[in-house]
């Protein structure tokens, strides 16, 4: 019996102290919580993009192989002219890709017997005329008019500098922070202290008047002109 009262006398022992210190534990971060703020700082530039890409195909379709070869090399010489006329003289020809498309018998069902051969000639321009690749891409498709068979995709634009910028940013979302936190604190007569921890948010590149924004982060390759924003999360020792 004496046993098994000191073992119930120890296990109490035990839960009080493993208590006492979750209890102090919480004291000392709720006091720490008091004699620190955290604060959100932010900054943005706005920066005109100064390089663009435009991807598109040349598509056709003939009863062979050598056809299609013949109509698509006979097609890039339309698409090559008309882009050194743009003074557009980066021009990248990518892998070929061709298919044979089967007829269907009369339950619908495909055959062994071809019908047709596919063939997708992809090409790639780029200059750093952000506003003659826009012109381009609005413009490139008059060429069905001449017989080229193509298909045009959205541009993209990119800022060359962007990784610079990020940096500068930074530091003017994390002076943001510091002011921010000093506004605060002025009302209650105290000021801001050293800074205690620093995360950095992520980068939300945008187009200009868009207020789009996600936790992972946008990198907008649609726009010419676009919106840089960083943010900054600090936190400082009050004084």
């Amino acid at each position: 019996m004496l046993e098994r009262i000191e073992k119930l006398q120890v296990i109490s022992l035990g839960l009080l102290i493993a208590l006492g210190l979750i209890i102090s534990t919480q004291m000392v971060a709720s006091s720490l919580s008091k004699n620190v703020i955290s604060v959100t700082g932010s900054a943005y530039e706005i920066v005109k993009s100064d390089s663009g890409t435009l991807n598109f195909d040349i598509v056709v379709k003939r009863p062979n192989k050598q056809d299609a070869y013949t109509a698509v090399q006979s097609q890039i010489k339309i698409v090559e002219k008309y882009l050194q006329a743009k003074n557009i003289t980066n021009v990248e020809k990518k892998t070929v890709n061709g298919y044979f498309t089967y007829k269907r018998d009369f339950n619908g069902a495909y055959t062994n017997t071809p019908e047709a051969y596919n063939l997708s000639q992809p090409m790639s321009i780029s200059s750093n005329n952000v506003e003659l690749i826009k012109e381009i891409s609005n413009d490139i498709t008059s060429l069905i008019n001449q017989g080229v068979d193509i298909n045009v995709y959205a541009p993209s634009y990119d800022y060359s500098k962007l990784p610079e910028l990020k940096v500068s940013l930074l530091e003017k979302a994390s002076n943001d922070a510091k002011n921010r936190a000093a506004s605060m604190l002025k009302a209650t007569h105290n000021s801001v202290g050293k800074i205690q921890s620093v995360r950095m948010g992520v980068y939300q590149i945008t187009p200009v008047n868009s207020t789009d924004v996600s936790d992972m982060g946008i990198n907008d390759t649609s726009s010419i002109d676009k919106k840089v924003t960083a943010v900054a999360n600090l936190s400082f020792k009050i004084k």
